[in-house]
């Protein structure tokens, strides 16, 4: 199975659900749909069709990682940012990390690689999962993310975003 909308009924939250559950709270986002996006590069190839020109966005890579006492973490970059695993375990002082594997993110954030999005804190939260954001997203007026697939990108406000973390209980810790 892949990324993309046509297994959104697999998972254990599907994107239409989710985007009825954002509809019911009354955050507002815009909804596009494309070929399945696996990479930044995939997302760059397509982000003109559907990007607002001058608008402040924050686009993103989304990492699922976890660290030697198995603990695991969703760390949301901007799309273009270098990392280096290391480095950043040691800034956020959690030591060494590796990529979580396919199985353990469906297991915690309830979603498939590729469709890999701060969205999927929604499950994240009964799992523990840490949240950590690039700090850039305080600065974006839209942010552009998967709605649990890979097949779909929603664009919502920095606010309408942070209203859906304190709907759902999750905690961000931002990365400068």
């Amino acid at each position: 199975m892949d990324a993309s909308s046509a297994y959104q009924d697999t998972l254990p939250l599907s994107s239409d659900a989710l985007l009825a559950q954002l509809d019911d709270w009354g955050l507002a986002y815009r909804l596009h749909s494309h070929v399945p996006l696996r990479t930044v590069e995939d997302a760059k190839a397509v982000e003109g069709q559907f990007m607002v020109p001058g608008e402040n966005a924050l686009r993103l890579k989304n990492l699922y990682l976890r660290d030697k006492k198995k603990r695991n973490y969703l760390v949301t970059l901007e799309q273009s940012r270098e990392i280096d695993l290391k480095a950043l375990g040691a800034e956020l002082g959690i030591g060494n990390l590796s990529f979580g594997s396919a199985d353990r993110l469906v297991e915690n954030l309830g979603i498939r690689p590729g469709a890999v999005s701060p969205l999927a804190m929604i499950n994240g939260v009964q799992n523990n999962v840490r949240f950590f954001m690039d700090a850039a997203g305080q600065q974006a007026d839209v942010i552009y993310m998967h709605p649990l697939v890979n097949d779909r990108t929603v664009a919502m406000t920095q606010s309408d975003l942070m209203a859906f973390f304190d709907r759902i209980g999750c905690e961000v810790t931002w990365l400068a």
